[in-house]
């Protein structure tokens, strides 16, 4: 048995999950999500929680047990408190300011780059340094703020570039005058 797939899913009462043949909808006060279930596996819903069953013992099936699960619980939280990711810009220069549904981003090329925010994502510009990624759908935020950041990832020597809160950046000691 899956560790992680045999342990059940207890969502409040405003939250409401339902099935309808293999598509699992997920309704909350923050909206509503829905997913496929893979094939070979099969839920339950009983009062305030949820199981998620394997049909078979096939390898497939051992290995989309504790994914399915995963991916449930993960809407689930969404749609009741929501997913952030947070992105910190350093560099002399650098900035980000918001302009209706476009994040424009001052990068030290020779144009500001335009990104386009996705349906579903909310932005939101803290100082001209520090960006906040909204949304309900885990993966969708997570996907964004990875685009944002390869936009201009952070370099080693001085760390410039765009980076999440709090990751460290590996420094390279640069070039050293001969005496």
């Amino acid at each position: 048995m899956s560790r992680i797939g045999k342990k059940p899913v207890t969502f409040s009462k405003n939250v409401k999950v339902s099935q309808k043949g293999r598509e699992v909808n997920v309704e909350g006060p923050k909206g509503s999500l829905s997913s496929m279930l893979p094939d070979g596996i099969s839920m339950t819903i009983n009062d305030g929680h949820l199981v998620v069953e394997r049909k078979s013992n096939e390898r497939t099936a051992r290995s989309y047990h504790g994914l399915a699960r995963t991916l449930i619980e993960n809407m689930v939280e969404g749609v009741s408190n929501g997913f952030e990711k947070r992105l910190e810009i350093s560099g002399v220069g650098y900035r980000a300011e918001l302009s209706g549904r476009d994040l424009k981003l001052v990068l030290g090329f020779s144009t500001p780059v335009q990104y386009s925010i996705p349906k579903g994502i909310d932005v939101k510009v803290d100082k001209q340094t520090s960006v906040i990624i909204s949304g309900i759908d885990k993966q969708l935020v997570g996907r964004v703020a990875a685009e944002i950041r390869a936009l201009k990832k952070p370099e080693p020597y001085k760390g410039k570039g765009i980076k999440y809160a709090g990751e460290y950046i590996k420094r390279k000691a640069g070039k050293s005058a001969a005496a």
